[in-house]
């Protein structure tokens, strides 16, 4: 005999998963997944970056700069030596900075650690805290241009 708390009598197996584990082993409270899980978040960064983000908006915009002309250093490798991080990635992570009111070069380095949206504008790239404050100092006056034509492309937009 099958017992039924819907009205119609119909036994419903497929309420929820949670719900049926939770029923199964008498417990009180919904369980979590293990943390060990494999796979336990999706498997990429893009299905946590909605299309209508304001960082997808950053990344087209920093795509479509002309960086040497707008005077940052270092725009074209070096052929020796150990490879730098992109002007461009670099700028994103700036002006990411600049909407969120996140000034300081140690904070943007632990932004790049933890939050996803940040994850997904840097693909994954964590400069450290130093890297960050020399691009600041060595690019101070291509900020200010870059800021000020970004400033302007929002409002006419109406962002």
């Amino acid at each position: 005999m099958q017992f039924s708390c819907r009205p119609c009598g119909k036994v419903d197996y497929a309420d929820s998963a949670a719900a049926f584990g939770a029923v199964e082993s008498s417990m009180t409270h919904i369980s979590g997944f293990e943390r060990s899980q494999i796979l336990l978040l999706p498997e990429a960064a893009d299905d946590y970056v909605g299309v209508d983000n304001p960082v997808r908006f950053i990344d087209a915009f920093v795509d479509e700069l002309d960086l040497s002309a707008a005077g940052f250093v270092r725009v074209a490798a070096k052929a020796t030596g150990r490879p730098g991080y992109s002007p461009a990635d670099l700028l994103k992570l700036y002006i990411y900075g600049y909407l969120n009111r996140v000034r300081s070069s140690r904070r943007l380095e632990m932004e790049s650690h933890r939050n996803i949206e940040v994850i997904w504008l840097l693909r994954s790239l964590k400069p450290d805290f130093k890297t960050i404050a020399d691009f600041r100092r060595d690019n101070r006056a291509a900020f200010r241009s870059v800021y000020r034509e970004f400033a302007l492309l929002c409002r006419r937009l109406d962002l």
